[in-house]
């Protein structure tokens, strides 16, 4: 429960990071009456990765509990503005609502697993034949190209043998318009209800007394007060948690990985657009989306051919490189009229990834102090639902609860389903079922 309401200076809660899931905790514990204060090195809300996010809003994971929570911030997504509980509709991120579509391959057990979850959570889809996929997707070459390679293989754009048979339709899906505008939002209706934010503010140590955090100090030697801190820094995460003046229990690994995300004009014959399909191809490992101006993004599935790429988060070039250009030229396998530039357009970032690649929603071994991080590439769109997680979760723990011997059960508001949050645990095993990518 809040702590400081004798103490009106004081803030319950230091929440480090203004990203997409910053601000959702910050108007969930809000809601729940603590003081909070989000603390951020940049300008404004949804600054840094959350920008460059493909914002991509889906109802499939590897694992139940993942499914489940998915499903749930769609919910929330798909009636944003109640979730907010903003009578202004103004300047509003926007769900498009596209449905996505996963191909159907080998290396993914045909979906198997992913359609046993959906069956048992109720999530609707259909099960797309190929003459469906070329009839929605003119111009489209189901050859098979597996394993996914790099351009300066001899192989590469060389079909395998066989043609993908089919893919699965999941109707409750798309993208979020913008999304720094919807951590914007989440910011917002947080400081209506008294939350504080403070950017272009560098923490430099995070104190502690007792093995309880005693707040965090800044560069400029200010010490601001909390009981309660909480790293939800993306990428700076490491970097974060190395500020801690004690332990805090990670097993798990986490690291900043480069990610690139090439943008290109579809062939008219495609016929894609703003409401153009999601599309997930683990054959050639790409993912595609609609873009602005009706262009096409394309990123990666994260391939053994792709190897991770660690960098420092305050000192990496934000030019794309032949990564960004193999991915297009990946996707030219299934568009052969796909004109794929040299000099390419499109983002270059840093997703703070796990090594199941599931995220990481904990307390740690110092008191007070609370991990949401490992968040990035599959979290955007559960965003609200780790807001909510996170507030139980503190709460439980602040009362006394050992949640590391009997963690925390938190059930869904919209999908009757409780999460074992055991699976976001930082002292968990490696997670089998994950697919070890950005799709979770």
């Amino acid at each position: 429960m809040p702590t400081s309401n004798e103490t009106p200076n004081r803030h319950d809660v230091i929440i480090i990071g203004a990203g997409i899931i910053g601000c959702a905790i910050a108007l969930s514990m809000t809601r729940k009456g603590y003081k909070t204060m989000n603390v951020d090195a940049l300008p404004a809300a949804g600054y840094g990765s959350t920008s460059s996010s493909a914002a991509v809003i889906r109802t499939y994971y590897s694992t139940r509990d993942g499914t489940a929570m998915a499903l749930e911030g769609y919910h929330d997504w798909k009636n944003w503005q109640a979730y907010l509980e903003t009578e202004d509709a103004g300047e509003l991120a926007h769900f498009i609502e596209t449905g996505t579509l996963v191909m159907k391959t080998a290396s993914d057990n045909y979906q198997k697993h992913v359609l046993e979850h959906a069956d048992a959570l109720g999530i609707p889809y259909e099960h797309w034949s190929a003459d469906r996929i070329t009839q929605e997707l003119p111009g489209y070459n189901l050859d098979c190209f597996a394993p996914a390679k790099t351009m300066d293989d001899d192989d590469f754009g060389m079909p395998t043998g066989g043609a993908l048979q089919g893919g699965v339709f999941f109707p409750a899906g798309g993208y979020v318009d913008d999304p720094q505008i919807a951590a914007r939002n989440l910011k917002d209706a947080a400081a209506k209800l008294g939350a504080q934010f403070r950017f272009k503010t560098r923490i430099v140590k995070i104190p502690v007394e007792n093995n309880r955090v005693t707040g965090v100090l800044t560069e400029n030697g200010e010490h601001i007060p909390a009981a309660i801190v909480i790293n939800v820094a993306g990428p700076h995460s490491g970097k974060v948690n190395a500020l801690l003046e004690g332990e805090t229990g990670l097993k798990i690994g986490h690291r900043p990985l480069r990610q690139e995300v090439v943008q290109i004009a579809p062939p008219q014959s495609l016929n894609y657009s703003r409401e153009g399909l999601v599309v997930s191809d683990n054959d050639i490992s790409v993912y595609v989306k609609p873009g602005g101006g009706g262009q096409l993004m394309i990123g990666s599935q994260n391939p053994a051919c792709d190897p991770h790429l660690v960098e420092d988060p305050d000192d990496f070039a934000m030019d794309l490189t032949d990564r960004g250009l193999t991915y297009a030229y990946r996707y030219s396998q299934r568009v052969p009229e796909l004109g794929v530039s040299q000099h390419p357009v499109g983002v270059a970032a840093l997703y703070d990834a796990t090594d199941d690649w599931l995220p990481i929603y904990d307390r740690t071994n110092v008191d007070g102090y609370y991990l949401a991080i490992g968040t990035s590439g599959n979290q955007f769109k559960n965003a609200t639902v780790a807001g909510r997680l996170m507030t139980d979760l503190i709460g439980y723990c602040e009362a006394g609860n050992d949640h590391d011997a009997k963690p925390l059960q938190f059930k869904l508001e919209h999908v009757p389903h409780t999460l074992n949050t055991a699976t976001f645990s930082r002292k968990r095993e490696l997670t089998k079922e994950s697919s070890f990518s950005v799709l979770g």
